[in-house]
């Protein structure tokens, strides 16, 4: 009978209720959009340094996880490790922040390709002048930008020599003295990256390299991914906990002048039901079920919405907000957006319930 009363209330009002899906689901969309990006850099993160093909990472001692490293290493390190029993190559890497996450990586091109492999050019060729830079589809789709084209970045005009497949190290490349020399840091790199002869020698290569450098961070390439987690992104996690309390609040405020409206427009059948034995309790049920299906249809709208902002972000910035769909977000989003419109729903469904049966009848 509840059910279907809360049916039939929710049917008759069609714009009321909406309405009230739609601004339940903004916050949902929010909160599943920002989770979605969070886990999208660390999954590119992760999937680019998988793709370096190397076996063991060395950075300095103020270098954090998840962070872009400074180039304060010797580039001179990177022949003296290569001399290191089971080292079969090494190479190093400069850095430099183009904007937000995106990061432009300095390569030595004969070193860097005896580790990852040749580039797989899906338009143009590699590095022949000055001013010829590489980017892999992602980017290239983003500044909509082909082999032989200009792109601008850190203000300077760059030839767009090639475009390559994903999956390596970085979106955007330049030789490694370029960024050095952008940067002032000639003669240095920001990490160095090892290949073995054979990666069973990981464990040994890394003791060995802890002993003759003392202080440096050296990772094993698995051991460095498992370290690039959501937690460790910088301001992240308060982020996020704004946005679930802004969800709250606009969840329970949204529900709580719906509900409250409602109420309002059904006084007289409130009474009526009074009127028949209703209990105060059944009519409180009556709103929170009411509250607790905006809530349900608001979480399985702003569950949709997501997909739709990560196609939306997939087609205008896929190099710079990757957004994964993290389903293992939807009951706890859900469970916050119906929370949240049943804590809003409770003072309108105390207001009807405490509702003297006479005079909502007498209600015009």
């Amino acid at each position: 009978m509840i059910a279907k009363l809360v049916a039939s209330n929710l049917s008759q009002r069609p714009v009321r209720t909406l309405l009230s899906i739609l601004l339940i689901a903004v916050p949902v969309t929010l909160m599943l959009t920002l989770v979605g990006l969070s886990h999208g850099f660390v999954n590119d993160s992760s999937r680019r340094t998988r793709g370096i093909g190397a076996d063991i990472i060395v950075r300095s001692s103020d270098a954090v996880p998840g962070s872009m490293a400074l180039s304060n290493m010797s580039q001179k390190l990177v022949g003296r490790l290569t001399q290191v029993p089971h080292v079969r190559s090494a190479t190093g890497i400069a850095s430099h922040l183009v904007a937000g996450w995106t990061t432009v990586a300095g390569i030595d091109v004969p070193s860097f390709t005896q580790i990852s492999g040749n580039f797989v050019f899906v338009e143009g060729h590699g590095f022949e002048q000055p001013d010829d830079i590489l980017l892999d589809t992602y980017y290239a789709q983003q500044a909509h930008v082909h082999a032989g084209g200009k792109i601008n970045l850190l203000n300077h005009n760059w030839n767009v020599a090639g475009i390559v497949e994903p999956g390596k190290l970085a979106h955007i490349f330049l030789p490694i003295s370029v960024v050095q020399d952008m940067d002032g840091t000639a003669g240095k790199v920001a990490q160095v990256y090892l290949k073995l002869d054979d990666p069973r020698n990981t464990n040994s290569v890394i003791q060995e390299l802890q002993n003759l450098l003392p202080g440096y961070k050296i990772y094993g390439m698995e051991e460095l991914v498992s370290l690039t987690s959501v937690d460790n992104v910088p301001f992240l996690r308060p982020l996020l906990n704004v946005i679930i309390g802004v969800a709250v609040l606009i969840g329970a405020a949204v529900a709580s002048l719906s509900m409250y409206m409602a109420v309002q427009q059904r006084t007289r059948e409130i009474g009526i039901l009074k009127s028949l034995g209703a209990s105060k309790g059944m009519v409180l049920k009556i709103i929170l079920m009411e509250a607790l299906f905006l809530g349900l249809g608001g979480s399985l709208l702003g569950i949709a919405f997501s997909f739709a902002s990560r196609f939306l972000l997939a087609k205008l910035v896929p190099a710079s907000l990757p957004q994964a769909i993290v389903p293992a977000w939807w009951p706890i989003a859900g469970a916050i957006a119906m929370g949240a419109a049943i804590l809003g729903a409770l003072y309108p469904g105390m207001l009807a319930a405490r509702q003297d049966p006479i005079q909502a009848l007498a209600y015009e």
